[in-house]
């Protein structure tokens, strides 16, 4: 028969209260991976500022009306239309006519891609040591239930879960 000092000790949760909250936690892992973002688009000569850098965010600007952007980015389209006309002089967009003549969408320019290719190699790698950190299992099955809980808030379409690999 075991006694209780020798069981080994399990990891006690945390109230809240005594620790981050959720929205904290997630906003932590999210300043971790936009500073691997920025560093990676600097080290390719891609110069973003945060406000820029929002505007490349899943799921891109391409094909994608100023409005819109300007929804996602939280921000009036007038300063969307100050931020993309910075982002069009620096050869990452264009804006063109839309399918009326009253709309303008976002194209984006080699430049640009070349943005949307950093920034998802950057998360890809990113999301491979986590995987490492926290073992295979627990990372999808974390990004797993963060893919449920944003399609119940209404900000992502049903995606399939990805297969656990043994």
């Amino acid at each position: 028969m075991s006694t209780p000092s020798a069981r080994p000790a399990k990891a006690k949760r945390r109230a809240p209260e005594s620790g981050p909250m959720i929205g904290a936690l997630l906003r932590f892992a999210r300043e971790a991976i936009v500073a691997r973002m920025f560093e990676a688009l600097e080290h390719q000569g891609l110069d973003l500022t945060l406000t820029e850098l929002r505007v490349f965010l899943y799921p891109g600007p391409d094909g994608r009306r100023p409005a819109d952007l300007a929804r996602q980015c939280a921000m009036s389209r007038q300063a969307m239309n100050y931020v993309l006309s910075g982002l069009e002089e620096r050869g990452y967009l264009e804006r063109r006519v839309g399918s009326h003549a009253a709309s303008r969408v976002v194209r984006m320019t080699a430049r640009g891609r070349d943005v949307m290719a950093a920034m998802r190699h950057t998360v890809a790698t990113v999301e491979r040591e986590w995987s490492a950190q926290l073992g295979e299992r627990r990372f999808l099955a974390l990004r797993d239930t963060l893919a449920e809980l944003c399609q119940w808030l209404g900000r992502l379409d049903p995606v399939p879960p990805v297969p656990f690999r043994d």
